[in-house]
């Protein structure tokens, strides 16, 4: 791997561990309360996939060891989230609706994916292009997913919807790992950050326009709570994408 790519991941995977941690405030909240409220677990299910099948990628492409890496980083701390979220469950009907989702999102449909690429497709690339293109279709969605909350700062006026951090660090992930595809070639790495990256833009131009309206403090709480769900969904994004670059990179 040539020096410079090499240099470029590992600034990429420094910033999506950033992301991926980004989640723990949410959590240490949980565990002093005893009780996940009215958190949504979605969002550390749906990550943990994420995480999983960027690990499978990083580990079925040659080189991938970036890759692999930063997303099995990924795949542990979303597993601790989830399993936190299962054990703190506000009511049994909770801890059971977060138990089935994680059964059937991270261990069936990621058993599923597993099986039929790693059985059915005997040629190495071509099963590392339909890992590849399952891992790209899921990060563009989780790439998207703050652009609700700034749809409420845009109808609230107020930044107090979009923690700055989280929104620079998704922009600067895009950003660098666009740029490490760029260098690379790789597509598979380029389409979600180029995306992201995009993104990232968007929801900083809208920070610099509302950051001197004054917040609400009534929402304040609800608010932040989902946008570090949202963190969590990007963070394995991020994370993922940097695992691509990894290995392609």
């Amino acid at each position: 791997m040539d020096s410079t790519l090499f240099i470029i991941g590992v600034i990429g995977n420094i910033i999506s561990v950033l992301v991926f941690v980004s989640p723990i405030k949410t959590f240490w909240r949980i565990v002093r309360s005893g009780s996940t409220e009215d958190f949504d677990p979605s969002p550390y299910v749906f990550t943990l996939l994420n995480a999983l099948l960027w690990l499978y990628y990083g580990l079925t492409k040659p080189d991938g060891f970036l890759v692999a890496t930063v997303n099995g980083f990924g795949v542990l701390m979303e597993a601790i989230y989830v399993v936190l979220f299962i054990v703190f469950a506000a009511d049994h009907a909770t801890r059971v609706k977060t138990a089935k989702l994680a059964v059937a999102v991270d261990i069936a449909a990621f058993g599923v994916v597993f099986a039929a690429t790693k059985f059915a497709i005997s040629e190495l690339d071509l099963r590392i292009m339909v890992i590849g293109m399952i891992c790209v279709c899921l990060n563009i969605v989780m790439y998207g997913s703050p652009l609700a909350a700034t749809k409420t700062v845009i109808a609230t006026k107020s930044v107090e919807f979009m923690p700055f951090f989280l929104s620079f660090f998704l922009f600067l992930n895009g950003g660098v790992w666009a740029t490490y595809a760029v260098l690379d070639r790789d597509i598979f790495l380029g389409i979600p950050n180029g995306v992201g990256f995009v993104l990232g833009i968007i929801q900083l131009i809208i920070y610099v326009i509302y950051m001197n309206s004054k917040p609400s403090q009534s929402s304040k709480r609800a608010t932040d709570d989902a946008l570090l769900d949202s963190a969590s969904l990007l963070a394995s994004n991020a994370e993922h994408s940097r695992e691509d670059g990894s290995s392609h990179v």
